[in-house]
């Protein structure tokens, strides 16, 4: 048997959020929703972090969509094991694409779960250069943790991860935390009560993380 990959053109679902009757942010604010949800659930997340509505929202929905049970809702998620350096290029170039209309406004990075790894590709290896990187619930990817030159610097990290996280492991938030500090990489830890989820603590953390960068303390 062989096995061929063929390239495709396949259209994917951008949702851009400005509150009613406001200017146009020079910020924006870029989403990468977990496994199994949608550009709509990471949008209404965005929204409830204190000061987001200072911010252009964009949600990025996975290009692999799927249905939930009894098809009541059309979700999506990243990549698989299979192909996968194929898919991470695929899923940068398209991320690339989704922000050629935000060319010369600042940009941070936010990431649930799944969509964590998607941030901190995208902001690495992807056309533009972030302020910042919002990380829920998700590790960095090994890729990125080898000697291989970046197309850009690291900004600063924000990450947050519950005391009854399943996913992200203690082992891999110690891990993560010594690879940023020992790269020099300006980042801050919230450990909060809960699981795999958003919290009003780590809202009022990434809304704190997003403050500095609208008072312009993050720099890129």
């Amino acid at each position: 048997m062989i096995t061929e990959l063929v390239p495709a053109t396949v259209h994917g679902r951008v949702l851009i959020d400005n509150d009613e009757g406001a200017a146009v942010s020079s910020h924006v604010l870029v989403a990468f929703h977990g496994y199994g949800q949608s550009a709509e659930d990471m949008l209404e997340e965005l929204r409830r972090i204190p000061g987001a509505d200072q911010w252009t929202r964009v949600s990025i929905q996975a290009l692999n969509r799927f249905y939930t049970r009894g098809d009541a809702k059309v979700v999506a998620n990243w990549m698989t094991r299979e192909d996968r350096e194929q898919a991470i290029a695929d899923n940068i170039a398209y991320v690339d694409a989704a922000l050629v209309a935000f060319q010369g406004r600042d940009l941070v990075f936010v990431g649930f779960s799944q969509g964590v790894s998607m941030a901190y590709r995208a902001a690495l290896l992807g056309a533009r250069s972030v302020a910042g990187i919002i990380a829920l619930a998700g590790d960095i990817p090994a890729e990125l943790k080898t000697d291989a030159p970046h197309r850009h610097p690291w900004p600063k990290v924000l990450i947050g991860v519950g005391h009854l996280e399943q996913w992200y492991s203690s082992d891999k938030v110690d891990q993560d935390e010594a690879f940023l500090a020992a790269r020099g990489v300006e980042h801050s830890m919230v450990r909060f009560k809960g699981g795999h989820e958003w919290t009003e603590e780590f809202r009022n953390a990434a809304g704190t993380f997003l403050a500095a960068k609208s008072l312009g303390k993050l720099g890129i």
